[in-house]
């Protein structure tokens, strides 16, 4: 299956393409996620690791320290730095994919906003789409059932 969404590093050395919709889009607004991206958030989209076809360039894994105390490994392109993808708790089945390198990141738009508490003032929240001020209470009440069914394929 073709999604037509590929993506790439700021210098193009890396180039990636997801073969499946992802299962769910967060837009993070924690503030290790400000922290590490130098912005008000993050959007990742949560993809089997199996469904990004790594086409060109090498990644260098960088861990970051958490409030959470589960490491973050971030997959950076080895010529740039740009962080690509990370692995949230060392899952290595399931990857979160920095919407913003998508080549075309508008069509992956968020389907929830997680951890507002920390959220800057000065970002508006479109009403239509939920939002929690840490995370929701559990992906089996909140994450689509085909999206369920892939996470559990997963052992999650």
């Amino acid at each position: 299956m073709n999604t037509g969404l590929s993506g790439g590093c700021g210098c193009g050395a890396l180039r990636y393409r997801l073969k499946v919709q992802p299962m769910i889009v967060h837009c993070c607004h924690c503030k290790d996620c400000q922290r590490q991206t130098g912005t008000a958030f993050v959007i990742n989209a949560i993809i089997e690791r199996d469904n990004i076809d790594h086409e060109q360039g090498a990644t260098a894994v960088c861990t970051m320290p958490t409030n959470s105390g589960s490491p973050h490994d971030l997959y950076r392109c080895e010529d740039c730095g740009t962080t690509v993808w990370s692995d949230y708790g060392r899952r290595e089945t399931m990857l979160f994919v920095r919407v913003g390198t998508l080549d075309e990141p508008s069509r992956l738009p968020p389907d929830v906003h997680i951890f507002t508490r920390s959220k800057l003032d000065w970002v508006g929240l479109p009403p239509e789409i939920p939002a929690f001020d840490i995370f929701y209470s559990s992906v089996e009440e909140f994450w689509p059932a085909d999206a369920k069914m892939r996470r559990g394929a997963l052992g999650f």
